[in-house]
């Protein structure tokens, strides 16, 4: 009996084990991103250099400011992934040729990767516009959210979503209106993360703009809706791509027209 005992503990020893013994498929990307970050950090420890001119009286002194802090992101930028598999997506981020990279990647079941120190730059915007901005990547983090974009996003990813956007939010004091989606600043390209994303839900968290009741909303005939668009940050240069856009956001619908009601709502949203 003693004997079948050990046996049985011994097995279930052997099972707790097994994922700590697991072989880590990153090792070499993540050998890559040590050997990067310590590149960087080298030429932030750099001194900046002293420009002088040849007549200059000054004695060469290195005068170096107390004054600094880290550049902070100021946006956050949610994507789907248009892809099968959460591994898929870390592989995908992993290999050089691709190209494209996030901060964070979201599984299906909440499960968070974070691939990307915060400070650092990602590629997960490209080109794109949002108000004035047009260097997206080195204002924002990325996070991406595995859904192949034509399905609904499970509780579990949007409550670590959440949890996530809290944390971002109070470290870096991002503001409400500054949580975006990659096709609202890339309308003629991109549609994550698409029309099943709760943005909804988001906001009222407090993270993105939202609208409030708008049955009582009166439209003046002068409203220029494209003007309106350009207010809240959509590119407009491709008009019916905004219109997409936005009605993607805050109708959940991919037509591009304004009807009387997307109108209320865009009304609205510029009043706030």
């Amino acid at each position: 009996m003693k004997r079948t005992l050990s046996l049985i503990a011994m097995m279930w020893m052997l099972l707790f084990a097994l994922p700590s013994c697991t072989p880590n498929p990153y090792v070499k990307t993540n050998r890559s991103y040590k050997k990067q970050a310590k590149s960087y950090a080298k030429i932030l420890s750099m001194k900046p250099e002293d420009i002088r001119t040849d007549s200059s009286t000054l004695p060469r002194w290195w005068v170096g400011t107390t004054n600094f802090n880290m550049r902070k992101p100021n946006f956050v930028i949610i994507h789907h992934t248009a892809q099968n598999s959460c591994l898929q997506t870390l592989q995908t981020f992993t290999l050089p040729r691709t190209q494209v990279s996030a901060h964070y990647v979201i599984c299906k079941d909440g499960v968070t990767r974070h691939m990307l120190n915060d400070y650092l730059r990602s590629w997960h915007g490209g080109v794109a516009k949002w108000g004035s901005l047009t260097d997206i990547n080195s204002a924002s983090i990325g996070i991406e959210l595995d859904n192949n974009g034509f399905e609904s996003f499970p509780a579990p990813q949007i409550n670590s979503l959440i949890q996530l956007l809290d944390t971002l939010k109070r470290r870096y004091s991002i503001p409400i209106a500054n949580f975006i989606g990659h096709a609202d600043i890339a309308p003629t390209r991109k549609n994550d993360p698409n029309i099943y994303f709760p943005w909804k839900t988001l906001a009222e968290k407090g993270y993105g703009s939202w609208y409030t009741d708008t049955t009582t909303v009166f439209v003046p005939e002068t409203f220029n809706n494209i003007h309106a668009l350009r207010i809240i940050g959509y590119d407009t240069r491709d008009s019916i791509s905004a219109i997409k856009a936005f009605k993607r956001h805050f109708v959940q619908d991919t037509s591009g027209i304004l009807n009387d009601s997307d109108r209320k709502i865009l009304f609205n949203l510029v009043s706030q």
